[in-house]
Order: C-alpha cells, then sequence, then structure tokens
C-alpha cells in the first residue's frame, strides 16, 4: 500500500510510485505508434473516406465514462469494507483480550491468559495468509505453542479452526469457575464478531466483479482508443498520436486501477497493507498481555506490504 504524503501539484506530475502509468507504457507505446501510422497514411484514409466524425466519440466517450466511473466506485467499495472489516478485527480482537484479562478471575491464570492472546494473534495472521493464499506455517510457528502450531498446520481454514480453540478457552474458563456465564456470553459476542469479520473478508475474496462485465468494459475502452485516431486525424495531423495517448491514458488508467481495487486483500501497490497490519494488531495485544512489544519502525519506502 503507497502511504507517501502528496507533494506539490508539480511533483504529482511526474510522480512514478503508486501510479499504474508503469504497466500502461507498453500499450500507450504501441498506441502511439498505430496513430502515428494512421497519420503517416491520412491522405489515403480521407480518399476512401475512412475517417469518423469526431462528433460520435465525443457521445461514446461520455458514456463510457459513467460506466468507468461505476466500475471503480464499485472496486473501491469492495476496497473500503475490506478497511472496515479490518478495523473491525483490531477492535474486536483487542476487547478479546481486554476481557480476557479483566473479567476471568485468578491471578495463577496468566499462563492461560497468554495462551488466549497467542490465539488471536495466530487468528490475524491466519486470516492475511488465507486471503493472500500463502503459507501461513511461518507466522504460526513463531506465535503458537508447538502443539497448537502441529494441530493447526494441516487444517484448511485456519482461521475458523483456531476461533474454534478461542471458543473452547472460554467454554473451559467457565467450567472451571473462572467466569460466569453472564460474561461468557459476552466473550461469545466478540467471538461471533470475529467468525463475520472472516466471513465478510472471504466474501470479498471468492466473489469477483462477474467476469463478463470486466471483459466488456475492456473491449470496450481498447476498441475506442484504437478507433480514435480515425476521428481526429484529419483535423489535428501530426497531434493526433499524442492527443489520443493522452485521452487512452485517461481511459486505460481508471481501468487499471479498478482491477487493482477489485481484490483489496493482494499485494499490489494500492492493496491493504495486511502484513502491517497484523503487526500492529500482534503488538497491540502482546502489550496488552503486559509482555514486551517490539515497535515497527516506519517504512523508508513507499511501499507497505
Amino acid at each position: 500500500m503507497i502511504t507517501k504524503k502528496k507533494t506539490n501539484w508539480f511533483g504529482m506530475l511526474f510522480e512514478w510510485n503508486g501510479s499504474v502509468l508503469p504497466q500502461l507504457l507498453p500499450r500507450l507505446f504501441i498506441l502511439f505508434c498505430y496513430s502515428m501510422l494512421i497519420v503517416y497514411f491520412r491522405e489515403d484514409l480521407v480518399a476512401y473516406k475512412l475517417h469518423i466524425n469526431p462528433a460520435i466519440f465525443t457521445l461514446f466517450g461520455i458514456a463510457l465514462a459513467i460506466f468507468l466511473g461505476f466500475r471503480n466506485t464499485v472496486s473501491y467499495d469492495r476496497f473500503w469494507e475490506g478497511r472496515k472489516l479490518w478495523g473491525s478485527l483490531l477492535n474486536d480482537t483487542r476487547s478479546l483480550a481486554r476481557q480476557a484479562h479483566t473479567l476471568v478471575e485468578g491471578n495463577d491464570y496468566d499462563k492461560e491468559r497468554t495462551h488466549f492472546i497467542h490465539l488471536l494473534t495466530a487468528l490475524v495472521h491466519a486470516l492475511k495468509h488465507q486471503l493472500r493464499q500463502t503459507n501461513a506455517d511461518v507466522d504460526l510457528k513463531r506465535v503458537l505453542l508447538n502443539s497448537d502450531y502441529g494441530k493447526f498446520k494441516t487444517t484448511v481454514f485456519k482461521p475458523i479452526m483456531i476461533l474454534k480453540d478461542l471458543g473452547v478457552w472460554v467454554n473451559k474458563a467457565k467450567i472451571t469457575g473462572r467466569i460466569d456465564s453472564i460474561t461468557q456470553a459476552s466473550f461469545d459476542v466478540n467471538l461471533n464478531k470475529l467468525s463475520d469479520i472472516i466471513g465478510g473478508c472471504e466474501r470479498i475474496s471468492s466473489t469477483p466483479i462477474p467476469y463478463t462485465y470486466s471483459i466488456l468494459l475492456h473491449r470496450t475502452v481498447y476498441i475506442y482508443c484504437f478507433l480514435l485516431p480515425f476521428g481526429f486525424v484529419e483535423s489535428m495531423v501530426w497531434i493526433t498520436p499524442f492527443v489520443i495517448v493522452f485521452i487512452a491514458y485517461t481511459f486505460v488508467a481508471l481501468e487499471a486501477i479498478a482491477d487493482e481495487l477489485e481484490d483489496p486483500f493482494g499485494i499490489q501497490p494500492n492493496d491493504l497493507a495486511l502484513e502491517t497490519m497484523s503487526e500492529m494488531i500482534e503488538s497491540t495485544l502482546a502489550e496488552i498481555d503486559n509482555k514486551k512489544i517490539d515497535v515497527i519502525p516506519p517504512s523508508k519506502s513507499y511501499y507497505i506490504i
């Protein structure tokens, strides 16, 4: 995720990090060469009446911009919902950690409380890896006891299985008389919230924007861009390639941004910084457990994963 502060208006014109321009350059270069070819043969195009009335592109461009705006809105809604879910994950894990320390009786129960905190931390890391489809073994082995790590190593839905163990921990505290039924119900409310968060993240991750819709918009954008030179070659001549590339950059970049934001849990520059958020949650839970924490140093890079 790009975290750099905005520069002045002039510096923003040449900003490279966080822009989709690097991945678009090859396509824009092809379009520029194509436009140059159209300009070179402009006399033949005019003679055979292959040029197009520019008014058509004006009307069609407005409609295309509206569709692209809708596509970007849908993608950003997914991005923002993902961010809200991870914000709720931070709040609910803090609440559970606080409850474990303030509502569970017994000064001799510190080891079990720490076990509970470790399970919460493991759930956060397991969810991160599940959403990114990466291997969670390194993080789980670091934060869990060997017995717990062996239990979860072969499970498919690790966050849910860890959530189950959190529920077992609460039930054990009730059976041993550490908490009463009202406190158990209070724990269960926050555990249910964690279940809702996991389900919400899985819903976003496993339900992309309908593919046929993306294909339609993608084809329309590129057909529009490659037809543009036929509409402006007669009036702008050699300026045509530069104008066409600028117009194409606007439309193609909007589509690329929408594609990038569609899956907020990925590792692209503008996706959510799940690694950093997981480390922050781990640090705050450790502090609640009265453990020494390693402060996460500010990144010197623009890109936070």
